[in-house]
């Protein structure tokens, strides 16, 4: 009879201590679900696989998965354009078009082989367009490479920034000298508004005038408030273009600066000949 009643308590006790470690276990989940809950309810979603919580009266029963938020979509920062040059061996795609040196087609390859290129000819791989499939790279010599970094900053130098009104002029090479400074005159007003002003000049059939000497013939007439925001270049065949802007404020007071001491030095001179024909008389 003593053996029974031990064994009753045994059990007793045994079951005391597990509604415990239940109504503990119960507790602990209610107040860790109990907050986070209500405030991720709408941002995350309940998976096929449930934790079932035992409690005194009652099992709770809750569900959480991986992180997956549908209330609101992340908004990634847009991937900022690489700069123009070589990739070295960092090709994040398998297949490429490759172009070589010369700006001949190889066609599609994987990126070892285009790699094995690139070793076998000493040359670097440059990314041209990356939004097409397959991505275009090519193979370019340092020079190369150089050289084009120096145009695309010419390029986007020329580029009229944001807000900044950009007008334009255009005429033949064999243009009459009323003409020319009326141009001029039209220029220096528009400079006056801080805009930039490109110029256009096609070469005339039979003329002999230099187009970059009439850039600077310009340039000599606003010279006190204008520079060239892009220096002059044969745009194509017979057609020679430059763009000019209002100076800045520091350039404006280096280039008076310039001016009077070029003044002070001409001054001097003529003040040095005027005394050297005294001497001789």
């Amino acid at each position: 009879m003593s053996v029974v009643f031990k064994h009753g308590m045994t059990a007793l006790c045994t079951m005391k201590y597990l509604c415990q470690a239940a109504r503990n276990e119960s507790r602990y989940a209610e107040r860790f679900f109990g907050t986070l809950l209500p405030q991720t309810a709408q941002k995350w979603l309940f998976s096929p696989f449930w934790i079932a919580v035992p409690g005194p009266r009652k099992s709770a029963v809750f569900g959480l998965t991986q992180p997956y938020c549908t209330g609101e979509k992340s908004h990634a920062q847009p991937k900022s354009k690489a700069a123009f040059g070589s990739v070295g061996r960092r090709i994040p795609y398998r297949i490429l078009h490759v172009i070589n040196q010369d700006g001949e087609s190889l066609g599609n390859m994987h990126r070892a082989e285009a790699l094995r290129l690139m070793d076998e000819h000493g040359l670097k791989l440059v990314l041209l367009r990356e939004n097409v499939e397959p991505p275009v790279y090519r193979l370019m010599t340092g020079q190369q490479i150089h050289e084009e970094q120096l145009k695309r900053a010419e390029k986007k130098k020329a580029s009229p920034k944001q807000g900044v009104v950009q007008k334009e002029l255009s005429f033949s090479s064999a243009i009459a000298k009323n003409d020319l400074e009326t141009k001029t005159k039209q220029i220096a007003q528009w400079i006056d508004k801080r805009h930039h002003v490109k110029v256009t000049i096609r070469q005339a059939k039979g003329s002999s005038t230099d187009m970059f000497m009439l850039f600077d013939q310009i340039l000599e007439t606003v010279s006190e408030k204008a520079t060239y925001l892009s220096k002059p270049k044969v745009a194509r065949e017979g057609v020679s273009t430059c763009i000019f802007r209002h100076m800045s404020d520091k350039e404006l007071k280096e280039h008076q600066k310039m001016e009077i001491k070029k003044n002070n030095t001409v001054k001097k001179d003529e003040n040095q000949d005027l005394k050297s024909n005294e001497l001789h008389q």
